[in-house]
């Protein structure tokens, strides 16, 4: 079985050698159609363009075949973290502070499993969240299996791309 932690540990002194931060390794598609999703950002406007994708494709791919941590053959993904991006790390949830997410935890809390909530911040190693029905809820960093952004206006608004070469058009309303 593939371990994830050796991989990142690989991986990001790369992405930080090209001035990116990693936001997420993981591997999907299991025997069938492995294949291994690395995510990544620029600290100052948390995208990727396409050539950034490129080069840390580039650099990731030397370093993997060197080392060969992946016994089958597999399918690299290098991509930015998109719009309703995954919250991996713990500043995750300060920089998005007051954005809506979706939060899947590894056992229940206060009799759930799963808040659509927004993002109050962190203290410590909690995670401060409001939800609409259930209010203020603090949850450990370690119980959380999975969360991501929520598509909403704001979000989108907030992560409008800084560049719009290739676009065809650009609508702004309201």
């Amino acid at each position: 079985m593939t371990d994830i932690s050796v991989i990142a540990k690989l991986i990001e002194p790369e992405a930080k050698a090209l001035g990116f931060d990693l936001v997420r390794v993981a591997m999907f598609g299991g025997k069938s159609d492995p294949t291994l999703q690395v995510m990544a950002e620029r600290p100052d406007t948390r995208q990727l363009d396409l050539t950034d994708c490129e080069a840390l494709s580039r650099r990731i791919s030397e370093v993997l075949d060197e080392a060969d941590p992946i016994e089958e053959a597999y399918r690299l993904e290098v991509s930015s973290p998109g719009i309703d991006r995954p919250l991996t790390r713990l500043k995750d949830y300060t920089d998005w502070q007051g954005y809506e997410a979706r939060i899947r935890l590894a056992e229940p809390l206060e009799g759930r499993k799963q808040f659509d909530a927004t993002l109050s911040g962190i203290e410590g190693d909690t995670v401060l969240i409001y939800a609409e029905r259930v209010g203020e809820v603090s949850i450990p960093f370690g119980q959380i299996a999975s969360a991501k952004l929520l598509l909403t206006d704001a979000l989108i608004k907030a992560t409008a791309p800084l560049s719009t070469e290739g676009a065809d058009t650009i609508s702004q309303e309201g």
